[in-house]
This record gives structure tokens, sequence and C-alpha cells, in this order.
């Protein structure tokens, strides 16, 4: 280990004295903690030597750093932003966690002749707008619902531009006929008029609802005044509609300013941030960020959900309220101000109307942190009493707190696949899940296929010193465990206990006895083992079906001209079969495959025509 740190100081030394980014890497070559400095030499250089003006991380973390790579920007800007986005791409162990924040809901507004408003998970640089994150699902229904009523925008998922019109290549839906859209695909509408209710609609998404009463006020005047009295009554339900979701918003402050109040409530190492967006003197959503892994500084976290909450967002404000200034205040504000490409100020209020916000934001996040916790103990008292159920079932020398599962699923022998979930303190962990095709199996062969995916899992697992499972679960009876067992003894980790379920009756097998343990049908361990039975059987089923639809439909695909293997190969793991390619877009597919334009309409339309069949 002296030696590995000996070469850690060594490569030090060759670090450049400039802005970027480090990541910190431990036996395994994987991401523990990722950070940025304006000196990198100086920042990198500082976890090695001191240990006294540690902190406890630190110190914890320091033990595992084996090795270390940089990357180097213009700017301490460029350099936190870099670092935010690798944090949530590799969600280090030692950085903060933002629950949940991979997968934060936005509202799309895509960048199309005629575009689509939709709810989406992934940001992607596609030129379109997005507006959130949104972690209050009641409250995005609501606007959503609003949008829907007040716009009759296309809930379609075609790309439309004039060629697709001359050419009419989409006729009108049902959506039109209910008058719930304009008709854009037949060119009933311009696009004139369509973009003229996006711009209402963006308007909306930045809190200006102001804006857009007046729009669907001055169109209802129009056609009151054009005696078309049926589109004035839609205008009129529009408009209606707009004022139930302002109504539904609490009014805050009288001066009518754009800002977000921003406050954390910790303890311990768990935190909540609450995020409350206050547009045109009203509350126009609030939103919930849980934390884990927090450190005692909370400079530091307040920087970090900053960053994090606002980099893909478009609902940047003029003014944001904090209870605490954050860490790298003035590059922060930098980033916020390049991003919205006007000034943006961070305000520190003591007194007054805005003091009194922040004291509520407050209250509202140590309420929501204290739900949180009784949650989290309630649950860590919970799983001891299953696993030690199980344990007690089982006759186990250990607490079961780590169990594999596998299964094995094919068509009429072919396509043969295999499954492998586990669960941690009964809990799904679905980035340890794996999935193997069978290689060595030829025909219907359950046994030898357990065998197989048994022994390569845990030969690797040896080969890298991996930890192993607390308990192996086979889905299957007697034969399947019995080669399970097989594979073990080879690689002598028979020690490892390993059980059979049975579907037919749910009976459990047991190494060395014939007949099934006698378990009662209420036992929670029994209902835990049917639980991750079934997820092992749902893993390998949609992995099977994926792997068919690729077998039977990939010479369709490569019918198509310009259409060859690497791009199959691309598309297949980017998509999960015919019916989400089907529902894509143009965009979609290019942005994540590479694949022009052109092409992909064409494998979009090939993909319909599968879907008709």
């Amino acid at each position: 280990m002296n030696l590995i740190k000996k070469n850690i100081i060594e490569k030090i030394h060759r670090l450049p004295a400039s802005p970027g980014v480090y990541q910190f890497l431990n036996l395994k070559n994987k991401i523990i903690y990722i950070g940025k400095a304006k000196n990198i030499k100086n920042r990198v250089k500082s976890y090695f030597q001191s240990i006294k003006n540690q902190s406890p991380k630190n110190i914890v973390m320091i033990k595992h750093i084996i090795d270390f790579e940089w990357i180097l920007v213009r700017s301490e800007v460029e350099a936190l932003i870099t670092e935010a986005n690798l944090i949530k791409k590799h969600r280090p162990k030692y950085n903060i966690d933002l629950r949940d924040d991979k997968s934060f809901p936005y509202i799309k507004i895509t960048k199309e002749p005629f575009p689509q408003v939709i709810l989406v998970r992934k940001v992607i640089k596609d030129g379109s707008k997005y507006f959130g994150p949104f972690t209050d699902v009641k409250m995005l229904r609501n606007i959503m619902k609003a949008l829907r009523k007040a716009f009759p925008i296309r809930s379609c998922t075609y790309y439309l531009d004039d060629q697709t019109i001359i050419d009419k290549k989409i006729s009108l839906c049902l959506d039109y006929h209910i008058k719930k859209c304009e008709g854009p695909c037949e060119g009933i509408v311009s696009q004139q008029h369509y973009m003229k209710m996006i711009s209402c609609i963006e308007a909306f998404m930045k809190g200006n609802i102001n804006h857009t009463v007046d729009y669907i006020h001055g169109m209802m005047r129009l056609a009151s005044s054009q005696e078309r009295y049926e589109d004035a009554i839609i205008y009129r339900d529009q408009l209606e509609a707009i004022n139930t979701f302002r109504e539904k918003q609490s009014l805050v402050a009288n001066d009518l300013k754009e800002r977000d109040v921003v406050v954390l409530a910790n303890e311990r190492s768990f935190g909540v941030s609450v995020v409350i967006r206050i547009r045109n003197g009203r509350i126009f959503s609030r939103e919930k960020i849980y934390l884990n892994n927090i450190d005692s500084n909370i400079n530091d976290v307040m920087k970090s959900i900053l960053i994090r909450f606002y980099l893909n967002s478009e609902s940047i404000p003029k003014e944001i309220s904090l209870q605490v200034k954050p860490t790298d205040e003035k590059n922060i504000i930098r980033f916020l101000k390049l991003k919205k490409n006007t000034n943006v100020n961070f305000i520190y209020p003591k007194i007054g109307e805005k003091s009194k916000e922040l004291r509520i934001s407050y209250q509202n996040a140590k309420l929501l942190l204290g739900e949180w916790i009784i949650k989290k103990n309630k649950y860590n008292n919970f799983i001891p009493n299953t696993l030690s159920r199980l344990k007690e079932d089982l006759r186990l020398k250990n607490l079961p707190k780590r169990i594999e599962a596998f299964d094995i699923s094919h068509l009429a022998g072919s396509d043969t696949v295999a499954s492998m979930v586990c669960f941690i303190d009964s809990k799904p962990k679905k980035n340890k899940y794996r999935k193997y095709n069978i290689k060595s199996v030829k025909g219907i062969d359950d046994f030898l296929s357990i065998y197989e995916v048994v022994f390569r899992r845990y030969n690797r697992l040896k080969l890298n010193n991996e930890v192993m499972p607390d308990l192996i679960l086979i889905d299957g009876g007697k034969g399947q465990l019995k080669y399970a067992i097989k594979a073990l003894k080879e690689l002598s980790l028979d020690y490892i206990p390993i059980v059979g379920l049975a579907k037919r009756l749910e009976e459990i097998y047991v190494p060395g006895n014939s007949e099934p343990q006698t378990i009662s049908k209420q036992s929670s361990g029994l209902i835990l083992l049917r639980k991750i039975r079934d997820e092992a059987h749902r893993f390998a089923i949609t992995f099977q079906r994926s792997k068919r639809f690729k077998t039977k439909n990939r010479s369709i695909y490569l019918q198509l001209n310009g259409f060859g293997e690497k791009r199959l190969k691309v598309l297949m793991e980017n998509f999960e079969g015919y019916k989400v390619i089907a529902n894509s877009t143009p965009e979609e597919i290019k942005s994540k495959t590479k694949i022009p334009l052109k092409l992909a309409e064409k494998v979009i339309e090939l993909s319909r025509s599968l879907l008709r069949k």
C-alpha cells in the first residue's frame, strides 16, 4: 500500500496548477469520489498530506484510494459543470447523493416545426427546451392538466414539417374531432399560430401566467367579434382552466419578482432540501430533494444542491433566496448567469417577508426530514425481522442480508437466457442485476443452463475477490438445485447456503434433503423468497423477449439502404424493441444512435408497420 501511495505522490508532481476535475479510484478501478479545483495540483496533494485536517469521511475515503485521474478545463465554472455532470453519471460512494435526481421529471418542448409538449426523465442536448425538474408529482399533473385544457397541442409523436403535411403522411386523429388538437398534421392550423401557443406555454412554464391569460382573452374577443361563437366558447373554457390552476396557487408576496427559495434541513448524514418557486407573487411549485451521505459542511451541500438542481433547468429565476452561503458562490452565480443569459443574484434575508419565506420553507424541510427518518427507522426495524425469520426457516448460520437468485428462460429451446437478481436487506439492487446468454447448452436443458450460469457468476466473483452472497436462490426444484450445487463444489464454494424454490407448490428444497422443507406459507421469510424468485423470473422473461425481438426482426431492419450490422447493434442497445422505436422521434433516435435523421424516419416507419401486423 505504501508503494501505491508513493506512486500517487509521484503522479501528483506531474499535475498542472490549472482548473480541473479529479476522480479517485479504488482497487476495483471504480470511481469513489469526484471533485473540482481552481488549482488541481494543490487540491489533490492536500488529501495526502496531514490527516489531522481531514474530515472523518475523507479519512475513510483516502484509505481506499489506489489511483486517480483528472480532466483539465478552461475555467472554474467549466470545472463546476463538469464535476456536476460526472457526479450525476457515476454517483460515487463518497460524494453527496441526491436521491432519484437521475429520474426527476421535466416538461419538454421539442425542437420541431410543430413542437410536442411531453414529460421526460432524461435531458438530451437536442435543442429542445426543458422546464423543471419537478419532484412533486401532484403539482406536475396539475400543470400538465392545465396546459392540455388551455392549449390544443398535438399529442402524437410524429415528426411534423411542411413536407410531411404536403405528402399527407399523417391523418387527423380523434383529438382533432373532440377539439383537443387543431390538426397541424393536415395543415389545418398554421405553424405561426401553433408557435404562438408554444410561446404562451413557455411563458406559463416560466410563471408568467398573465401573458397566457392575455393571449387567450384576446383570441376569445376576436372570435366573438367575428361571430365564431363555438371558438369563443373553447377559449372561454381555456381561460377557466388557467384561472382554476392559478386559484390553487398560494399568494405569498406582494412583490411580483420571480425568485426561488432554497433551504436545507439535515440530521447526521441525511438531509432534505426544499425549493419553492415563486412567480408573480404566487407559489408556482414546491420541490423536495432527499440527500444521503452528507457531511457537516452545509455550505458544500448547498453548492451541490444548486448546481445539480439547476444543471438542466430552463427555470432559473433572477433571484434565489438562501439560508446559507454556498461554497464557490461566485462561480455558481457565473454558471447561472451564463445559463440564463442575464443577471442572477443570491440573497440571504434576515428580516421582512423574504426572511419569513425562508423560515416557513425550512420548517417544511424539517417536517419532511422527520417523516423520512421515521420511515427509514421503520424500514430498518422491519428488515431484521424478515431476515431473522428466513434465517430461522432455513436454519442458516448467518443473517441472509445479500441474496442472489437465478432463473432460466427460453422459447421452445431457442434464445435461452438466464437472469441473476440481487437483493440486499430485502430490497432489490438493480445496478447489481446481471443477464446471461447461455453458451454451452443446446436445446432445452434447464439443469445444464443453471450449472453454466452459476459457475460463470461465482467463478468471476472468486477471481475478482468480490463479495459473495449470504444465500443463493434457484428458481426450480431438486434437479436445478443439484446442478447449481455441482457448480459451487467445482469452485470450492459449496459452503454458501443455497436453496431451490419450486413454482408448482411453492416448495423449498435444500441440499442433502430429497423432500421439500416444511415452512409455513404465511412466513415472512417465504414471502420474501417468492418476491425475489418472481423478480428473477420477470427479469429473465424481459431479457428473453428482447433477445427474441432482435433475432426475429434484425433482417427486416437490415433491408434498409445504409443500415448495416453496426447501426443495428447500436439501435438494439439503446431501444428495448420495435414498440419503443415506433413511439420515438427521429431526433431521439439520432441523439442516441447517431443514425441520420432520414434513415431514422425510415426505421420508425418500419417499426410502426410491425406494430400494425
